[in-house]
């Protein structure tokens, strides 16, 4: 799949001006879906976690999109903070954000990337199963989640 025209991810901090609009505007979307106690973001010390890697895609200099990823387990990374501002969804952004995310972990040598979301992000569920995640019971943090859907994909 190409990528659409003009459009760029590149690394940037979770706390940058994009990174927290992006993230602001995230967190705006979960609470209209879910209560506060389901919607896990990024912890304190992720922000200062060297493992952690946040892209930011944009086009034409506007940032657009997001996602990160983090350590979970020797080998084992998870995808964090997908997000696409609604007005560019349906392009494939989110696909490339995940490529991305998928590339970096092989480079770090991680053999599988793990992830969760939400029960009433219909768009999310397909994007993950579509690129080869699986659906495996809910783990962490998101164990008791009755919202939570988590998902794994062993990394070639």
């Amino acid at each position: 799949m190409d990528a659409p025209p003009g459009l760029v991810i590149r690394v940037d901090r979770p706390d940058s001006d994009d990174g927290r609009s992006l993230i602001q505007r995230l967190d705006e979307d979960l609470h209209q879906r879910y209560p506060a106690v389901a919607i896990h973001g990024l912890r304190p010390e992720d922000l200062a976690d060297p493992h952690l890697t946040f892209l930011v895609a944009s086009m034409d200099g506007q940032a657009i999109g997001c996602g990160a990823l983090r350590l979970l387990a020797p080998g084992v990374g998870e995808v964090k903070r997908m997000f696409v501002r609604p007005e560019f969804r349906g392009r494939g952004i989110a696909r490339h954000i995940l490529f991305a995310l998928e590339s970096t972990a092989r480079e770090r040598g991680y053999s599988m990337l793990r992830l969760e979301t939400g029960i009433r992000q219909p768009e999310a569920l397909r994007l993950y199963r579509s690129a080869g995640y699986a659906e495996i019971p809910c783990f962490g943090e998101y164990a008791d989640d009755r919202f939570s859907v988590c998902f794994e994909k062993r990394l070639a």
